[in-house]
């Protein structure tokens, strides 16, 4: 599993016009899946991103985490995480989870991530061609991946 992780003052995502998921403060979250990420993954990356410290203190260090903040999580599927642009001109996604698989792995860890962070997060609509608009709040925007545990 891939994940950016872009901490925002505000998110949002559309689809033909229709605001699907909004936030303020928090983190706007793009995920991607190949097809060995199993549970284990969803949990290990959830409990990463919800403690994750890359909001500001009261003496502007990033020491403080999306929880203690009481910040919120926008979640969008971002198969694209697995492009392959070592050959030719037109990337691959061959790494990329199937789509139904994706589908599933991706409620998935949408309802671990909700148990995690213990409130409801926003999403697009998996597979839906979506607009997504943000203001980065920094910048401050970093890559993980699941693969990448130790």
């Amino acid at each position: 599993m891939k994940v950016i992780i872009q901490r925002v003052s505000e998110a949002c995502v559309r689809i033909d016009e229709n605001i699907t998921g909004q936030i303020k403060n928090g983190i706007l979250l793009l995920a991607g899946f190949e097809e060995s990420d199993m549970a284990d993954d969803f949990e290990w990356m959830s409990r990463k991103i919800v403690n994750l410290r890359i909001f500001n203190d009261d003496q502007g260090v990033m020491n403080l985490s999306c929880i203690e903040k009481d910040y919120n999580i926008l979640l969008i599927s971002q198969f694209t995480l697995y492009a392959n642009t070592r050959k030719g001109k037109r990337p691959s996604y061959k790494m990329a989870s199937e789509p139904n698989l994706a589908k599933e792995q991706y409620h998935t860890f949408h309802k671990i991530l909700e148990n995690e962070i213990n409130r409801k997060v926003p999403t697009g609509i998996f597979g839906a061609d979506m607009k997504v608009s943000l203001t980065n709040d920094g910048p401050v925007t970093i890559i993980m991946d699941s693969k990448n545990k130790s």
